[in-house]
């Protein structure tokens, strides 16, 4: 396969990558949970008094998005808590809080 070739098919393959995080990403709720994540891990107990919804919502919202490789999780005792697996993500996020969040 040429560079050319090469370098489309790499293109293609991030872009599908990319459109899976982001269609993983595109709940209001899961985008408050990696923002209030950030750089330091939460509880699901946490997560779910910040976003004022049941432990049980917050826990599928947060599955979904560790199955997708976006945050990883560790147990403690009864709680599992969860931490932001790629910085890279961290940064689309603030990215997306200058653009969106603004008063």
């Amino acid at each position: 396969m040429n560079s050319q070739k090469k370098d489309t098919q790499k293109l293609l393959e991030n872009s599908q990558y990319a459109a899976e995080m982001l269609k993983g990403m595109a709940h209001n709720l899961r985008l408050l949970m990696i923002c209030h994540i950030g750089a330091e891990e939460k509880s699901v107990l946490e997560l779910a008094e910040y976003l004022g919804t049941s432990q049980s919502n917050v826990s599928q919202h947060l599955a979904k998005l560790r199955n997708l490789g976006i945050l990883n999780s560790r147990r403690a005792a009864n709680q599992i808590f969860y931490s932001v697996k790629n910085p890279e993500i961290l940064e689309l996020i603030k990215t997306m809080q200058k653009v969106f969040c603004r008063f």
